[in-house]
């Protein structure tokens, strides 16, 4: 794992996309339990060079009833986004994670986590992937009907601040889904 995550953070094949220097984000260790795929970085994120060190990291492990600690602990938690570098600026928010990182590089990670017990899909693109022709109409629905997917897949929402008018449109969200992944994240724990 250690080789391959060198390998990972000395990427470039996407840095004629990127507006900065290739910088691959991403936490893992051969002894992982939960591993959380997410979009890609944010500006922020890709500065500090810390995985979901930001608003949505806090909202995150609100979700996930975990210290700080907890979650940067690579035996507890593999974070691995969908892109591994941030993709820019788009028109209404950042843009899409970059093609190329998921099929280069997942496999080969997941092969290596061998306790792991939970894959969280946060968001439409590792959802797309990852559930692929089970993926329903909607993020909503996949996310309304979490426990389909379970127990190896529990599809999410983003914890963006962008997504509280969604949260208040669905309040099942917190009182089931958001219950049932602290739940199962104790226990994993």
């Amino acid at each position: 794992m250690k080789k391959l995550l060198s390998e990972i953070r000395s990427c470039t094949t996407c840095k004629s996309f990127l507006p900065n220097k290739p910088k691959p984000i991403i936490q893992a260790s051969s002894e992982s339990k939960i591993v959380i795929i997410g979009q890609a970085p944010g500006q922020k994120v890709q500065d500090s060079g810390i995985p979901w060190d930001d608003q949505s990291g806090k909202e995150l492990r609100r979700w996930l009833g975990v210290t700080e600690t907890q979650f940067y602990n690579p035996k507890l938690f593999a974070l691995m986004p969908m892109g591994f570098c941030y993709p820019g600026k788009g028109t209404s928010g950042d843009l899409p994670p970059r093609p190329e990182c998921a099929p280069l590089w997942h496999d080969k990670v997941l092969a290596e986590m061998k306790s792991v017990k939970l894959i969280l899909l946060i968001g439409q693109y590792s959802q797309k992937l990852y559930l692929a022709d089970n993926f329903k109409l909607t993020l909503t629905e996949n996310v309304k009907n979490y426990k389909e997917f379970l127990p190896k897949y529990l599809p999410l929402v983003h914890p963006s601040p962008r997504n509280k008018i969604w949260q208040k449109r669905n309040p099942w969200f917190e009182l089931e889904v958001i219950a049932f992944l602290q739940k199962i994240v104790k226990d994993i724990l």
